[in-house]
């Protein structure tokens, strides 16, 4: 069985090496790491990721937006990284939004509630 390709959007370097590093002790493929709103919707067309780990603040750009435009062109499982949920449940309330700072085991419920697995 392959990995699950992962697209991370993230755009302090050290929180998304932390972030790749985490995803791949996890078992999964960390197929790119992208820092600006352009910058993501270029790698999910192009890696086409089976999970797409987004956070909804970036500095040039929004990850909210980033996922919407992704989304017109077909669904990916997605999750919201933020240090402000109340922000991004008010943009998407049916969002899967994990509060920063986060441990892996938060992380791996997030996912499996993403991806449909146990919760």
């Amino acid at each position: 069985m392959t990995a699950l390709r992962v697209l991370v959007v993230e755009d302090h370097a050290m929180i998304a090496m932390l972030l790749a590093e985490t995803l791949a002790g996890m078992g999964f493929d960390v197929c790119a790491i992208e820092a600006t709103e352009a910058g993501a919707v270029t790698a999910a067309a192009q890696h086409k990721p089976d999970l797409m780990i987004v956070d909804a603040s970036l500095g040039n750009g929004s990850g909210v937006s980033a996922v919407e435009e992704i989304l017109r062109t077909g669904f990916v499982p997605h999750l919201f990284m933020s240090g402000n949920i109340s922000e991004v449940k008010a943009l998407r309330p049916e969002a899967v939004v994990l509060a920063k700072p986060f441990r892996e085991a938060e992380l791996t419920r997030a996912i499996q509630l993403v991806l449909g697995g146990p919760k």
